[in-house]
Parts: C-alpha cells; structure tokens; sequence
C-alpha cells in the first residue's frame, strides 16, 4: 500500500518530473470523482491543458472558474454531451483530434444509476456509460495518445477487484441478476483494457477502483430500484470510511502519473514520475509486474492473485474475442464503422 504522504509527494514532483503542457482529457468530470481528478491535475501539472465533458453546463461553467483560480497558466475547455451515445462520443473526439496532436491523460469516470432504460441507439444506459461509450473513447483518441512523448496513460474508474462471471451472451447485461451485475460490468472493463494493451503496449491502462467517494451517480436516475440503491449506499458509506474529494483527487492524481503503472513496452521517458524509496510496480491483470493492464484498488494496488484467477478463467473461454466482436459490431450498427 502507497501511503497518502507518498502521494502527495509524488504528486508534488508532477510539475518539475513531467513536461510543462500535459494534455488531459476528462469524460464525466462534472462532479464527484471526475472532478475531483480534474482539479487535482490543474493543482499540480505545469501549464495543462484539460479537457472535460459532462452532461451540466452549470456545474462545467463552476468547475472552469474553479480550475483557472487553482492553476491560471492552464487552459481550459469545457464540452456538454451526453456521452451515452456513440455518436456524440464520435463527435466530441472528432473536435479534440481537431485541437490536439498528441494527448497524455485519458481519465473515464462516466456513469448513472440507471437500469433496463434504453439508449436512442439501442443501448443498455448503464452498460452504454460504462462500457461501449468508454472503449470508443479509448479508441478514438489512442492514436493522439500514442503520438505522446512523455506520459502516455488511460484510467478507467470503475469496479476493478470486483471482476466476476461474464453473461457473454447478454453483455449489455439486460437479463444478468443484479447480484452478478458488478462482476459482469467489472470484468467487461478489464478485459476491454486487455485487448488494447495488446494493440497499443506502449500506452499504460488502468482499471481503477476509487473507494467510497460522494458523488452523484444516481442523477438522474428515478423509481424504486434507484431509491433503493441509494439507501444501499447510505449504508455501505456508514461502515465503510469516505475518502474525502480533495484525497480522492490526490489518489487518483497519483495512478494517472506514477511510473508505478508503466506500459507492458514504454517508450523511453513516458512512464511516469519515478519512484520513491519503498514503492514499487505494481502487478498487471497477468500477474506480471509492470505488464501494462492494471486493476487496482483505493490504495492503487493490485488485487493479486485471486482477480488474476478469475481473468484466467476468462481467457480461457475466449472472453477477449467474444467482448470486443461485440463492441465493434454494436459501433457498426450505430456509426457504420468501429472509429471515428
């Protein structure tokens, strides 16, 4: 376990250890963890520029105010859509490729508290947030990734540890019990991160798990299910500790910039803000230390062996194969192609 004063620490070194200009981009940043990560990249970056979308252009127009107040040398840009839908994926990557050449930080945090609710496209809400709206994200901007000459990472915070069985004949998860939901949706994220860690291994990808964190997953969510999810949570909050915004911001901070997540195949000087004494790389999805996939947990360490036996499993039923046919067909039946 990374100690919270080592974070800090290494958080304190972004700006003199990294390149002045990181460019981060930021999908679902309007609140909770998003934000939280944001605020805590302008905090310590030199001159960033930062992208961040949401679905409020009230809390966006707070948050760019906030950002300028907390680092004024970085540049800002807010975008409202509604990033359930492929297409307004599509076109919000189409204008980020149009501004930038290269990009350092993909951070997705996406998500709404919402079941068997349809998408205008035909997808599950919940699974569209989390999963096929997220992936399309990573491919569309991979290249402008790759093109990076110092950081190159992706964070996808989630459920990572809570990997489980995989409906791979329902993975929208429309008939998965909702006991089994969190291991299908958790296990569809890494096993995604997977497949692009072998198409792009010199580009770091992280499943992250944030702990408890305030945050308003359940906008705009309504009905019985909703309210009782909230209560759930309620609960979960009251035996369990809450890590405060600022933390969690830090935290995160932390696993979009250690060299503690390097690519399975670095490029010379992407890997990150070097160690300290005592911190060590963390172990891939393969049980490898500094593999490329990772999923971690609060304290940004692996979960070890047990996940690793489950992601076993799934290879060996062909899991890899069986989700990303299904991403690329869903993308052609809505787009007409599998990139923008």
């Amino acid at each position: 376990m990374v100690s919270l004063t080592a974070i800090r620490a290494s958080n304190a070194r972004i700006a003199t250890a990294l390149p002045s200009g990181l460019v981060g981009v930021f999908i679902g940043a309007t609140s909770g963890i998003g934000e939280n990560s944001l605020k805590a990249f302008a905090k310590h970056a030199s001159k960033p520029r930062a992208y961040f979308v949401g679905r409020s252009q009230e809390a966006g127009d707070r948050i760019l105010s906030e950002l300028k107040a907390l680092n004024p040398e970085g540049s800002y840009v807010f975008r409202k859509a509604d990033v359930s839908l492929i297409k307004v994926v599509d076109e919000v990557c189409l204008e980020i490729k149009a501004k930038e050449k290269a990009i350092n930080i993909l951070f997705l945090s996406p998500g709404v508290l919402q079941f068997h609710t349809k998408t205008a496209e035909g997808l599950h809400l919940a699974v569209a947030l989390t999963h096929y709206s997220r992936i399309r994200f990573i491919v569309n901007l991979l290249p402008l990734i790759q093109n990076a000459t110092s950081l190159r990472r992706v964070i996808n915070v989630f459920t990572a540890g809570k990997e489980g069985r995989l409906y791979m004949k329902d993975i929208q998860g429309w008939k998965v019990p909702m006991r089994a939901l969190t291991g299908h949706g958790s296990s569809l994220a890494t096993v995604s991160l997977e497949v692009l860690g072998e198409k792009a291994p010199d580009v770091s990808f992280v499943h992250a798990f944030p702990g408890f964190v305030k945050s308003k997953l359940d906008r705009p969510g309504q009905g019985a299910l909703v309210f009782v999810l909230r209560q759930v949570f309620k609960v979960m909050s009251a035996i369990n500790t809450v890590i405060p915004n600022e933390e969690n911001g830090e935290r995160l901070l932390f696993i979009m910039t250690s060299a503690k997540y390097p690519a399975g195949k670095p490029i010379e000087g992407t890997s990150g803000v070097s160690l300290m004494d005592g911190v060590e790389v963390t172990n891939s999805t393969g049980g490898k230390p500094g593999g490329g996939v990772y999923s971690v947990d609060e304290n940004g360490e692996s979960y070890g062996h047990k996940m690793e036996t489950v992601m076993i499993t799934l290879w060996k039923h062909e899991a890899r194969d069986i989700v990303w046919d299904d991403l690329e067909t869903e993308w052609k039946r809505i787009t007409g192609s599998i990139v923008a």
